[in-house]
Formats: C-alpha cells, sequence, structure tokens
C-alpha cells in the first residue's frame, strides 16, 4: 500500500453520475489514534516523505519528514510520560507557528492527553482562567514575548499544581528546556491504549454573556478532516499546503496537521508575528505553495500590495473561510490569478460543514452547500425548516457523542451543550438563506460574537475588562463593519462623573484594553455616550447598538 491511498482505509466516498461527491463517510478502528495509526504509519510506509517545511523571518529552514515526527513524538511523549501526564490530563500549547509544535500536538495525542492549543497574545487575566478552568497539568511555551512571564504570574493566582513548564527555542528560570531535555529520551514508545471517542482536543471559544467555553473533539476529528482536506482545500500528497493560522486557533486544526498530513502531504509553516503582505507572497512565491486558505482579509491585503509584482503560477487552488467573502475580491482574485476562491463554513466544534468542494461552480459570496459528511439544515426558532431565501440558523443532524467531525461538548459545562445539542440537531448559532438553487448566503451570528480578520472575539471578555476602568461607568462592545477586517470591535461607553469624553481618553482605554486582554480584542472604535439602550428589565441591547450603527453606515 501507497501513502497516497492510505485514508481511503478510514472513509469512505461515493460520487453521483456528473463526478461530483454525493456522500463521505467516517471509519475507524475502535482504538483509532492519529499519532499512531496516521503518523507512524506514514513514516513506515516512507520515512523520508516530506511533512513539514518550515520558515522564519531571519531566513532560517527547518524540513521534517514523517520518519522524523513519529520518531521525535516519541520522544516528547515519553518525556511528558516521565513529568507524570497520563490519559485525559490537559496541557497548554502556546507555540505561536514553531515546528516544536506539531511533534508536541503528535506526542500528547499518542499517549491520551488532551492538547489545548492558545495563542501567544493572551495575557495574565487569559492564562489564570484558562489555567482554573480546564484543569491545566503542564504547559509548553514559546520563548518569544511575555507569555512565559504571563504564565507565571498567572500560576501564582490558579488553584491547581503544573507538573511542569517546558519553554520552547530558549531558556527561562524556573522552566525546562523543551528542546534540551527532549534529547535525552528514547526515540521508541510502546503504544498506550487510547480510544476513537476519547478526548484529545479542547480549544477555547469566544464568550458572548461569560468567560469563554470549552469545546472538546475526541480522536475522529482528525479523520473527519480528511474532507476539509481532499475535498474543499484540494490538498495534493505531493504539494505544499500553507494554512495561514497561529496555532493557538481552530483553524490551524483545519490546514496545518490532521487532514492534509492523512493524505500524506508537507505543511508549509512560516513563523511569523505580524503579517505583512509583501512577505507572505513573496515566501508563497519562492517556495512554489501550491494549495493556500486564509480568510478574506488577507486576500484583500494581497490585492492592494500589487499582485502583478510575484509570481504566484504554482497556486493550484485557494480557499477562503472566517468571514463572508465580497464579489469584488473574489473577482479581483480570479483576474489577478486565474483561480477560484473556494469558500468554506465551520466553527471551532466542527469541521467544514458548508463549502464550495472540488467540481462545484462557487457563486461569488455564497458559502456553498452542505458539504457530503453532514446533513444541514436552517430553521427559524420553533426549529421548522425555512425555505428559499428566507433566513434561518444553520443546524447538523447528528448528537454529541457519535457524529465524527462534530464536538463533543463543552467541557464541564452541560448547560451550555444542552443549549446547542438538542431535538437531533446541533444548533450552531450562525444564520444564512438558502437560495433555489442549495447554496448557502451567511446572515451573521444569532449571538453577539464578532468576527474580524479571521478572530472570533467575544464582547463579554472585553468588556469585563472596560469595566475596571476608572473611566468607564457602563459599556457595550459590538462589531461594526469594516471594508477590510470583516467587522471591528467597537466599545459604547458611559463616563464615571468627572471624565471628560477626549481623544487622549479613548487612547488611554485602547492601551488599557491591550495591556489586560489579548490585543487583537482592543476596540479600534470608541464612542462615548450619554446612556445605553436597555431592556425593560435593565439589560444592555447591543442589538440597538449594532442597528443604530449600520443605519448610519446607510445614510
Amino acid at each position: 500500500m501507497d501513502v497516497e491511498s492510505y485514508h481511503l482505509n478510514f472513509v469512505t466516498e461515493e460520487y453521483g453520475e456528473d463526478g461530483l461527491l454525493k456522500k463521505f463517510g467516517i471509519k475507524y478502528p475502535e482504538n483509532f489514534n492519529f499519532g499512531y495509526d496516521i503518523i507512524d504509519k506514514i513514516a513506515q510506509l516512507e520515512p523520508d516523505r516530506r511533512a513539514l517545511l518550515w520558515v522564519d523571518l531571519e531566513g532560517n529552514e527547518k524540513t521534517l519528514t514523517y520518519g522524523d515526527l513519529s520518531l521525535l513524538s516519541n520522544q516528547a511523549a515519553n518525556m511528558f510520560l516521565e513529568k507524570g501526564i497520563k490519559k485525559g490530563d490537559h496541557v497548554i500549547l502556546v507555540m505561536k507557528r514553531h515546528y516544536q509544535f506539531w511533534y508536541t500536538m503528535i506526542a500528547l495525542i499518542k499517549i491520551g492527553a488532551v492538547a489545548i492549543p492558545a495563542t501567544y497574545l493572551l495575557t495574565v487575566k487569559d492564562f489564570v482562567y484558562r489555567m482554573n478552568a480546564a484543569d491545566v497539568k503542564g504547559v509548553v511555551c514559546t520563548h518569544d514575548g511575555e507569555v512565559a512571564d504571563f504564565i507565571d504570574e498567572a500560576e501564582k493566582k490558579t488553584d491547581g499544581e503544573l507538573k511542569f513548564k517546558y519553554i520552547v527555542n530558549g531558556s527561562k528560570e524556573g522552566w525546562l528546556s523543551f528542546d534540551e531535555e527532549i534529547k535525552k529520551y528514547p526515540e521508541t514508545l510502546e503504544r498506550v491504549p487510547t480510544k476513537a471517542d476519547e478526548y484529545f482536543l479542547l480549544y477555547f471559544t469566544s464568550g458572548t454573556t461569560g468567560y469563554p467555553k470549552m469545546a472538546v473533539h475526541d480522536h475522529t476529528l482528525a479523520l473527519a478532516h480528511i474532507q476539509t482536506a481532499k475535498h474543499w482545500q484540494k490538498v495534493c500528497p505531493n504539494g505544499i499546503h500553507l494554512t495561514v493560522s497561529d496555532t493557538g486557533w481552530a483553524k490551524s486544526a483545519w490546514g496545518k496537521i490532521y487532514g492534509q498530513m492523512a493524505l500524506g502531504t508537507c505543511i508549509f509553516v512560516y513563523d511569523f508575528d505580524k503579517f505583512i503582505p509583501e512577505n507572505m507572497l513573496a515566501i508563497m512565491e519562492k517556495y512554489k505553495v501550491t494549495t493556500f486558505c486564509a480568510p478574506p482579509t488577507m486576500y484583500r491585503f494581497f490585492i492592494n500590495a500589487g499582485l502583478e509584482k510575484y509570481d504566484l503560477s504554482s497556486l493550484k487552488y485557494c480557499n477562503i473561510a472566517g468571514e463572508a467573502l465580497s464579489a469584488d475580491v473574489f473577482n479581483r482574485w480570479k483576474e489577478a490569478t486565474g483561480l477560484t476562491l473556494m469558500e468554506g463554513f465551520g466553527q471551532t466544534e466542527s469541521t467544514c460543514l458548508i463549502g464550495n468542494i472540488i467540481g462545484m461552480t462557487p457563486k461569488p459570496g455564497s458559502m456553498g452547500k452542505p458539504t457530503p459528511l453532514y446533513e444541514i439544515d436552517l430553521v427559524d426558532k420553533d426549529g421548522n425548516s425555512v425555505p428559499p431565501g428566507v433566513v434561518g440558523e444553520i443546524v447538523v443532524k447528528g448528537d454529541y457523542k457519535h457524529t465524527p467531525g462534530l464536538f463533543r461538548g463543552y467541557y464541564n459545562n452541560e448547560e451550555a451543550t444542552k443549549k446547542v445539542w438538542h431535538d437531533g440537531y446541533y444548533h450552531t448559532g450562525d444564520t444564512a438563506k438558502r437560495d433555489e438553487d442549495g447554496y448557502y448566503w451567511y446572515v451573521g451570528r444569532n449571538d453577539d460574537v464578532i468576527k474580524s480578520s479571521g478572530y472570533r472575539i467575544g464582547p463579554f471578555e472585553i468588556e469585563s475588562v472596560l469595566a475596571t476602568h476608572p473611566a468607564v461607568l457602563e459599556c457595550a462592545v459590538t462589531g461594526v463593519p469594516h471594508p477590510i477586517r470583516g467587522e471591528v470591535v467597537k466599545a459604547t461607553i458611559v463616563l464615571t462623573e468627572g471624565y471628560e469624553p477626549t481623544e487622549e481618553l479613548k487612547a488611554d482605554i485602547q492601551t488599557y484594553v491591550k495591556k489586560n486582554t489579548a490585543p487583537y480584542k482592543y476596540p479600534r472604535v470608541v464612542e462615548f455616550v450619554k446612556e445605553l439602550p436597555k431592556t425593560v428589565s435593565g439589560k444592555i441591547r447591543r442589538v440597538e447598538i449594532r442597528e443604530n450603527d449600520r443605519s448610519k453606515d446607510d445614510k
């Protein structure tokens, strides 16, 4: 058996007379484990097959084969086991785009631990909440920036006790050097018994009325993402795939490890901090990236940077997700590159639910149609299907215990799980319209989550920080439309007596938010008002603020 067909052991595919994929199904052994059954198996079949091509801002390069990933993940697994990490334990990974992330993830999968990828943009308050809420037992962290300092501070304020703190690409007092320690452990590992339906991955999702919830996935997620990689991203086993995402985001699971490596492809990793479109385009040209996925915001920046200056002829397929795609970006990218942007839709809680898959003719601005793995409908507030042209909530038929690729619930939060899993459906909270041809068109969120430059931002965390600023009496955080970022965060603020609405105060409040929560969440728009719109019971009506902002834009 060769690597290019190995993934077919785990899936069933059915095509119609027109050649389009009609049905995609997952089949897996009871003890399926991505580390052993994908990475180690490919390493056995083709140990020298390139798995990862990593490049940093200084031009340093590193290539890892599937054989390398197999052996390095065994060493890391032995290291974690020796530190007392066992099946079911939770470990936070704050590793940016460092190449060590990949074999660290695989190691945790092999021993049955639960990885919690997190962005390096988090601050002390964010880590305190995450470490307490998720019962974290260990941390692997980048040496870059102040992340390790923040974690040290957070550790003093948490309830549990960490079994280890490993730091990558450097050294720090009180931390173990990941890169030095791993060398001490054997490259062989006796298979740790795990089950396909056991948890292996946890992501924090944006909170609207409270702190972020924790969506947990079992091992079948890795196989369900074969559909994402093969039929939506059109990843080629002998190509080079680049999905732009920090490893702390669920988009990384979509495009930087599971489905792509199940197909035996090479993942391209550009280890950068700030997105500069000219740099990214030059990297794509130099390393001949073949398939590419990014949010629409980045394509807008690429177009503005001047695509004619770069040779992108190696690109064979491009995808977008995370925000609605404008027809203008769709058409201008097609004119410049000859490539069609294939939009898709999904969440932290899922794989690709709706998309323009291989063979489909996309309609600019449409998310596409339900992907073959899922049965999807649009329903009204009473759970009834809505006809074409009518807005309804996107729901997925299934249950949270058995549907591959859908999350298994919110950790330690049965109430939140039941709120979205009921009546035989997962209720996504996103709304859309369906046209007569069956194409879905995104409308917005049922709740107040803000989608900005590919980030999902919950207002509660920002409001809780704003409320601690001495000048803020009351506040509401909403999203406002933006031509480049899709939406940006807006803070509508009632000032405490004695403060005046000045530009200096606005800047001070913005800086305060940047310092006290992840900087990407800060309000780019600040409006001072005399009072906030409220319901009879006293609840702030964010919806009215959004409607007022949109009505201003329409004038």
